[in-house]
């Protein structure tokens, strides 16, 4: 890892073509209408200082997370990078893992959620919906409960599509938000941290070809991830 002081990044990998690094919660992708700082600013700065960069700097957003999300994010530096990471991502190469602190104790200790997603752009929600809705999206995904204690489950969560909020739409679907989702969780949810992790990232290099993998744990002394073993966590 390494920090530029002048703009905080932390750097997990990075070559002539891509960028790894670590989203901090609370810090959007990208530019929105908010006006505020995003990830996306922070990465472009510092390829701009660093390489002494005239006019432009290209940057390429292949997967973005929701903003109080924290975790492993890829960045292409070339546009034929972004190309075939996206390509990727259609074919499902793409391997995204999260860590979700869920309320509740789940009964069963793996299973896998599919849903139909749709988006109020207006009010930026996401909702459950039928598959015949107009704007319905496919969402599956893969959990894992790794630990429960104090009325929570620790949850390994593998994503096979990546819709907006849909961790936090599908969990809180089966009643079980994500600690601290007081958006989707209602009166289930525990005011806090939003406790969603993208711990770990994998797909196949845009140029080499070699098959990457890269692994961040979620802070270890913050609640509720206190409560868990997260520091011995390896990822299947």
């Amino acid at each position: 890892m390494s920090t530029n002081l002048e703009n905080p990044l932390t750097i997990l990998y990075e070559d002539n073509h891509i960028i790894v690094v670590l989203k901090p919660q609370n810090l959007a992708t990208c530019p929105d209408e908010s006006g505020d700082e995003s990830l996306f600013d922070r990465v472009k700065e510092y390829v701009r200082v660093k390489y002494n960069k005239q006019g432009n700097v290209y940057i390429g957003l292949v997967h973005r997370l929701d903003r109080p999300t924290g975790g492993v994010m890829v960045f292409a530096k070339t546009s034929k990078a972004a190309g075939r990471l996206c390509e990727q991502m259609a074919s499902g190469d793409f391997e995204k893992k999260y860590l979700a602190v869920l309320c509740g104790a789940l009964s069963q200790e793996s299973g896998t959620l599919v849903n139909y997603l749709k988006k109020n752009t207006v009010n930026n929600m996401v909702y459950l919906c039928t598959q015949g809705t107009d704007g319905a999206k496919l969402a599956s995904l893969d959990y894992r409960v790794l630990e429960q204690k104090n009325g929570l489950s620790l949850t390994e969560i593998r994503l096979h599509t990546g819709r907006s909020h849909q961790i936090r739409v599908q969990t809180a679907g089966i009643s079980h938000p994500v600690y601290g989702d007081m958006r989707y969780g209602g009166e289930k949810a525990v005011k806090g941290n939003l406790a969603l992790w993208a711990y770990s990232l994998g797909f196949t290099h845009p140029v080499s070809k070699e098959r990457l993998r890269f692994l961040i744990l979620p802070p270890a002394e913050e609640t509720p991830w206190k409560y868990f073993n997260v520091e011995t966590l390896k990822p299947l």
